[in-house]
């Protein structure tokens, strides 16, 4: 049983290098990092062997900043005329506007590539040609509106399943079990990256237009979101501090269409009687081959990578970088799928024990 239930972050900020604890005066405090690892991120990251299992926690399935939802919206008349032209530019070029209230779900397919990859700064990486062998795998994601999404990725033998009834969402992976993310309900990020103009459209709805930048060849408009201090404050604890999670979407001036998405996460980290750690994690995807499905222009393909930087006072050798790196490629994708049903999205029975005025009866052919 899990002590402490762990948060399901949009990009997961993942203990890598061993703490050292060598020394007597700092075993203590090594216990005591080791102690917090086990409790929100699983052992594994203690191990230098477990490339796989990092992967899968930081690319399987992160969640996106902010919900489709949001607790105190804003009111459309405030947003810029810039942002408004840019989404309207974005539901005319995919069709999303004329389909909006007729799609009711979602079932896509795919395949993915991953693999950590070396920093180029790093000595590591002048020894080494490669600290990690590509892993390939597929996945399939069902979603249904509003809220409520299941996504099942298999790589390398292991199987991460990550799902939301609409009420919470949750990841299951085989060596941490089944945990509750902290904070309200939100978006899987895979579905934004181009699989739902729906979704895209409605969640960039109230963003801020940023400015204008020529990024992967293309000229783009920029709209951000940020997670609200509230929202922060709920994926917080006693030893971890949310401190921001902002979203950049990159749309094609020409085309209209989503050609990037970038994430960027920081959390402080303090145990007692130590110094802050800072964990800050970038996730940036380009979006690409768009091709029409039922009406809707979908992308099929895209690249990811991610860099994750660790920094802090106590660490004496400076920052520590962590790269990784995914592929993918959507094989199929259909609309309101025939038979979908609620019961696909109830939660574990673990989870269910945590929420028990809920009182849901576990159906889904994907419980083990």
């Amino acid at each position: 049983m899990i002590d402490q239930m762990n948060r399901l972050a949009t990009v997961a900020e993942e203990p890598i290098n061993e703490e050292n604890t060598n020394s007597s005066r700092n075993k203590k405090v090594g216990q005591t990092w080791k102690k917090w690892i086990r409790n929100h991120f699983p052992q594994i990251f203690m191990n230098k062997k477990s490339d796989l299992k990092i992967l899968l926690s930081v690319l399987g399935c992160p969640l996106f900043p902010v919900s489709l939802h949001p607790k105190n919206p804003i009111i459309i008349s405030q947003v810029s005329s810039s942002a408004q032209y840019i989404i309207q530019h974005f539901t005319a070029a995919t069709g999303c506007r004329k389909l909006s209230g007729v799609v009711k779900n979602m079932y896509a397919t795919g395949k993915v590539v991953m693999g950590l990859v070396d920093d180029p700064g790093s000595k590591s990486s002048a020894a080494t040609p490669s600290s990690s062998v590509s892993q390939k795998g597929c996945f399939v994601i069902w979603q249904m509106v509003p809220d409520r999404w299941l996504v099942e990725l298999v790589v390398g033998g292991h199987k991460v399943v990550a799902g939301s009834d609409g009420s919470v969402a949750w990841r299951h992976t085989p060596w941490l079990g089944a945990h509750a993310a902290k904070g309200g309900v939100r978006p899987l990020r895979r579905a934004l990256q181009g699989l739902d103009p729906v979704a895209i459209s409605t969640v960039f709805s109230t963003a801020q237009y940023m400015g204008e930048k020529h990024i992967s060849s293309i000229d783009c408009f920029v709209l951000k979101l940020s997670a609200e201090h509230s929202d922060l404050a709920e994926r917080s604890d006693s030893s971890a501090e949310m401190i921001k999670h902002v979203t950049l979407g990159y749309f094609s001036q020409r085309s209209g269409l989503l050609v990037y998405l970038e994430d960027s996460y920081l959390t402080r980290i303090q145990t007692p009687g130590s110094r802050p750690t800072y964990w800050e994690t970038t996730m940036s995807t380009k979006v690409e081959d768009y091709r029409a499905v039922e009406g809707l222009m979908i992308a099929h393909s895209g690249q990811s990578s991610v860099i994750i930087t660790r920094f802090g006072d106590n660490m004496k050798a400076g920052a520590e970088v962590t790269r990784m790196e995914e592929t993918y490629v959507i094989d199929d994708l259909a609309f309101n799928v025939p038979g979908l049903s609620l019961d696909y999205f109830i939660p574990p029975d673990e989870i269910q024990k945590d929420f028990p005025e809920e009182s849901l009866d576990w159906r889904s052919p994907l419980h083990r």
